[in-house]
């Protein structure tokens, strides 16, 4: 490849690109394709690409579900007062639905379950995406109670929002203090004293990162949200001009078990989400920006408890040389007689057989925990060591937790590719632009 061609013109428009998709005449890269072939020297022009595929996938807290569907016949009951999904709670309303027998209930995605304290609403979601059963317990306003049970084939209306998603750059944490803080950024008490790091982001492969300045993505923007076709609606919660993210929504019903779920946290369960955004490449500017490396990319290093900035490091100093998946050795497993990954794992992706752990690759998150928890070194993948200098010392710092799942976002931007290549995903202009309020 050059970037030489005189031909080329300096700016497209996203029909044109589309146009190019639908003759077969486009090149689509992914995120990781495209750094790739930048880190294996090539040089790469306007003329040689069309669309790059991005995504992300983490725990990303600004979530909540719409549901809507009948409990019982109609004139049974006249409003709910509370309403419980597997024991997560909803917020009943905004439709009263008096008399009809029909719930229209908002879950959030960081409820927590009164029964199951590692059971929340990113539990919930996936478990009906998965197909199963769950059990609702009502309470009218007439103080009678009873029960049900559906599944997601039964809901007619099923939606997830996103009120804060896919952020350009989050941060990585450190607990400079003695004791530990049970936390959202750690699946266990944060050990103090700069023992260990955790962070969050994908850095080059995520959507933002790679159009900072949302030239193609705006309010209307087709997306793929945990898998299912949806559309970004504006600027998130907390969403700044150097530092912006997303609102979006998608149907529950289309949407793939793999790339969402439940996180339990110190501070209790969290919710995964992953995005997958074509960004059609414009102009020579907006192709400098998706040229960038993670050695490029900023990343914060900050105290956990009062986010103070200690150190900036790059995203190349988290992701580089790192293994994004954790393999696991059965043979190596020394069969200890209550196994410290299975309770420490924040997916539930481990467990204790009669013969020593067993592991569910599907549930796995990579987040890494298991390496620093497992005494017989059983499950192995390097999660990288930071420097930094902080408080006139300088120190290495183990990464032991990533709540940012790498793989999967790969995996997801690969989707993408493919259905933007088959005709099955089609590029949409914004119908506005995403302001910005201070």
């Amino acid at each position: 490849m050059n970037g030489a061609s005189a031909n080329i013109e300096e700016h497209r428009t996203i029909l044109e690109i589309q146009a190019k998709i639908d003759a077969g005449e486009a090149v689509v890269f992914t995120a990781e394709e495209i750094s790739s072939r930048i880190r294996a020297g090539e040089e790469i022009g306007l003329e040689d690409v069309d669309v790059v595929t991005t995504a992300t996938r983490g725990i990303m807290s600004g979530t909540y579900a719409v549901f809507s569907f009948k409990v019982s016949e109609p004139d049974s009951f006249i409003k709910a007062s509370e309403v419980f999904l597997n024991g997560v709670p909803a917020v009943v309303g905004p439709c009263p639905n008096e008399r009809l027998g029909v719930l229209d209930i908002i879950v959030l995605g960081t409820a927590h379950s009164v029964s199951d304290p590692r059971y929340g609403g990113g539990h919930l979601f996936r478990d009906m995406v998965e197909g199963k059963i769950i059990r609702v317990d009502v309470t009218t306003n007439e103080g009678k109670c009873f029960s049900v049970e559906t599944c997601l084939s039964e809901i007619p209306f099923a939606r997830l929002y996103a009120t804060r998603h896919a952020f350009k750059n989050y941060r990585a944490f450190v607990n400079p203090g003695k004791d530990p803080i049970d936390t959202i950024f750690h699946a266990l008490p944060f050990e103090g004293e700069f023992r260990e790091m955790t962070f969050c982001g994908c850095g080059e492969l995520n959507p933002i990162e790679n159009v900072p300045g949302l030239e193609t993505i705006g309010i209307g923007t087709r997306v793929l949200i945990n898998g299912a076709e949806g559309f970004v609606t504006g600027q998130g919660t907390r969403s700044v001009p150097d530092n912006p993210n997303l609102t979006g929504f998608a149907d529950l019903h289309d949407m793939v078990p793999e790339y969402m779920g439940g996180f339990v946290t110190s501070g209790g369960p969290e919710i995964i989400n992953t995005w997958a955004v074509p960004i059609p490449v414009l102009s020579r500017s907006m192709l400098e920006n998706i040229l960038k490396l993670d050695s490029q990319i900023p990343l914060k290093l900050v105290d956990l408890a009062g986010r103070i900035p200690l150190c900036d490091i790059t995203y190349g100093d988290v992701w580089d040389n790192a293994d994004l998946r954790v393999k696991y050795d059965p043979g190596k497993c020394i069969n200890c007689k209550v196994c410290p990954v299975a309770e420490a794992c924040p997916m539930g992706a481990v467990s204790k057989g009669e013969n020593g752990a067993e592991h569910n690759p599907e549930l796995c998150f990579n987040c890494g925990l298991c390496i620093s928890r497992c005494r017989g070194e059983a499950f192995r993948a390097n999660l990288g060591t930071v420097r930094c200098e902080a408080g006139g010392c300088l120190r290495d710092i183990k990464v032991t937790l990533r709540q940012s799942d790498r793989a999967r976002a790969v995996k997801a931007a690969q989707e993408l590719k493919e259905q933007l290549l088959t005709g099955r995903f089609r590029l949409t202009e914004p119908v506005e632009k995403i302001s910005w309020r201070e």
